[in-house]
């Protein structure tokens, strides 16, 4: 099938973007990788498409204090190339899963967040690190929180009037660390189970945060600090890293139940993603804590 008829234009300012997007049924276009299979299946039927690929103040990526900021044309693979994502390693750990090559070389990844794709691995990690997201309209710019932002399947929290004009990613700190993985059937498919994890192991008692994708209608996150803590009181503080998934093991399974709310679909039954989860926590978790004792210890030296 060919796209439905539609105007296009291509602003050179965010100001004239958003002037744009004032118009009833505009959407907005940069990289085009969800977009273009979605309009030429007829799925959406814009009136007006405003192409941001001409503002150059959207193609900014910079790190500001504790925060990296990506602009809404940076595209996936300059990300994850750059020098300064070493800054957030979850985002490194990541952006290999997101498709293939030739795919992030040009899609964004504020377009990746927008589009809300369940199975999608930039939303979920967006949640993990608890990112910010910065929406520019004619009224101005608004900051919403990750875990305020998904609001659905493809659904968001961003107003038909508004762009998503950059993510604020935080920078890791010493003493935490980060795990990511997912089950596709191969790889650059669509995920059919995965999570992110951040551990922090600075203070009292590790803690462990993580989001899962591809088993609900949005990323779901879960605090799994008290997992954490019970398989490091069965292995003691320096597990290696057999002892310490094996200890996950032992209760991941019913963290997986808590977090699996799929109906399941031609791909795969609820059981099973239940089952992939529970073998993704208890592997991911662990790589986590082990990255974030060594950034302890790192930090430590004299």
């Amino acid at each position: 099938m060919k796209a439905a008829p539609f105007a296009y234009v291509r602003p050179g300012s965010v100001a004239d973007v958003v002037g744009e997007l004032a118009h009833d049924d505009a959407k907005v276009i940069a990289g085009g990788q969800s977009l273009v299979p979605v309009l030429a299946m007829r799925l959406g039927r814009p009136g007006l498409l405003v192409d941001i690929n001409s503002v150059s103040e959207l193609d900014r990526l910079s790190r500001e204090g504790d925060s990296l900021r990506v602009g809404a044309t940076v595209r996936q693979r300059r990300l994850q190339d750059d020098a300064l994502s070493a800054a957030v390693p979850l985002v490194r750990l990541a952006l290999p899963w997101v498709g293939h090559r030739e795919i992030r070389s040009r899609g964004t990844v504020c377009g990746s967040i927008a589009h809300a794709d369940p199975s999608a691995e930039l939303p979920a990690v967006a949640c993990c690190l608890e990112a910010t997201m910065v929406l520019a309209s004619t009224r101005g710019t608004r900051e919403v929180p990750a875990v305020d932002f998904f609001t659905g399947a493809l659904s968001t929290a961003v107003e038909p009037d508004e762009l998503l004009a950059q993510v604020v990613l935080p920078v890791a700190k010493p003493g935490e660390g980060f795990g990511f993985g997912e089950f596709a059937r191969r790889h650059g498919d669509f995920a059919l189970a995965g999570v992110a994890v951040r551990v922090r192991t600075h203070g009292a008692s590790p803690e462990a945060r993580l989001t899962c994708f591809g088993v609900s209608d949005v990323p779901v996150p879960a605090d799994v600090s008290a997992l954490l803590r019970a398989a490091l009181d069965a292995t003691g503080p320096s597990p290696s890293r057999a002892a310490l998934v094996c200890a996950l093991a032992e209760d991941a399974g019913d963290v997986a139940r808590d977090l699996v709310d799929t109906g399941g679909d031609s791909h795969a039954s609820p059981a099973y993603r239940r089952r992939l989860i529970s073998g993704l926590v208890a592997r991911e978790v662990a790589s986590a804590y082990l990255k974030a004792t060594r950034s302890e210890l790192e930090r430590d030296k004299p």
